[in-house]
């Protein structure tokens, strides 16, 4: 039995008041809030049967508001990276705010992160939905989305619906920063991670896909069995992971599958991953500096966490040969992904 409740977070000027949504069952405690669809906690037991938080946030709503970084939040319309920030849908070229280098990221300047969503509780959790207007951020068509966070036993689920009245990218997912030993340590190089792909995607000096899907077998990319975070980071191109890596091929049907399981092996504390998601975006918090206070007055410094961002392949919307990214009037874009905590 999961309980459900809520209780007034802060503010936002010129938006309204930002709620926190507290899922509770007895292996695991979720915090969820309306500013952002953002994942501010996730609490679980190690083998010794103590509880910490394993995700990195913030202590107050000014955090949030401040953060360049996505901490936990849901990000759209389109996750990942548009190349120069331009695509072109039914013969007209579009052209998005440009927010990393020479590229859009993660929905543009102000990203669906930004936003307060509307929230009402559903049976072991809370919906939280959004209305991205025409033109938001340059993109076309309006676009009614909702993120829905469950949580029963030791399973969070996370189910994303949009639909548009104009033919539009779409690409929604969460950008949760995860470290098992607890959200205030140091690094992730004592974690063991498997990744259920064949294949990922090699990337240019901007991080925009070239185009190439690129077998694993025989690079430091092949995470199909365990390994070590720290010694791989060492093999792979600096500053580390930020690729996506396949979890199914272009024409595939969508369907839930295994993506990946993280191990912290001193805590014994367990995340294992699967989505109906065709790929998942293995980041290594390459980009945090410390110059960020989170919570409990915790610095985030480069390599101090991870995320798995499960979502289509990035700049889907300029590369035919990807899975299609795009929604239709009259259609449904729907996808799960499903977190479970254990300990072993």
């Amino acid at each position: 039995m999961t309980e459900v409740n809520h209780q007034p977070w802060g503010e936002v000027p010129n938006q309204g008041s930002v709620d926190l949504w507290v899922l509770q069952s007895s292996q695991v405690r979720v915090e969820v809030l309306t500013l952002g669809a953002i994942i501010r906690s996730v609490t679980c037991r190690g083998k010794d049967g103590q509880t910490t938080d394993v995700v990195q946030g913030f202590d107050d709503v000014e955090g949030y508001l401040s953060d360049t970084r996505y901490l936990g939040a849901t990000v759209g319309r389109v996750a990942n990276r548009i190349a120069k920030g331009r695509f072109v849908v039914e013969g007209k070229e579009y052209k998005l705010d440009v927010n990393n280098g020479p590229n859009a990221l993660h929905g543009g300047l102000r990203g669906f992160n930004k936003f307060i969503w509307i929230a009402r509780a559903v049976e072991g959790g809370v919906e939280l939905s959004l209305t991205s207007p025409d033109g938001d951020q340059g993109y076309p068509g309006e676009v009614r989305a909702s993120a829905t966070y469950t949580l029963q036993g030791e399973t969070l689920t996370a189910e994303y619906r949009a639909r548009s009245n104009r033919t539009t990218p779409i690409n929604l997912t969460n950008h949760s920063y995860f470290n098992l030993a607890g959200q205030d340590a140091e690094d992730i190089y004592d974690h063991q991670v498997s990744i259920n792909a064949q294949s990922y995607l090699p990337v240019d000096d901007t991080s925009i896909p070239t185009g190439e899907i690129r077998e694993v077998g025989g690079t430091p990319f092949d995470l199909r069995t365990p390994v070590l975070i720290g010694p791989r980071l060492k093999e792979v191109p600096a500053p580390g992971f930020d690729h996506n890596f396949c979890l199914s091929s272009p024409g595939d049907v969508w369907k839930e599958r295994h993506a990946a399981r993280v191990c912290h092996p001193a805590s014994g504390r367990v995340l294992e991953i699967s989505t109906s998601q065709p790929g998942v975006q293995f980041y290594t918090a390459n980009y945090l500096d410390g110059s960020m206070t989170g919570k409990g007055g915790a610095r985030y410094r480069k390599h101090s966490s991870f995320c798995l961002e499960t979502e289509n392949w990035p700049d889907a919307v300029n590369q035919p040969s990807f899975p299609d990214s795009l929604l239709r009037p009259g259609e449904e874009y729907r996808h799960v992904t499903r977190f479970t905590f254990t300990s072993v």
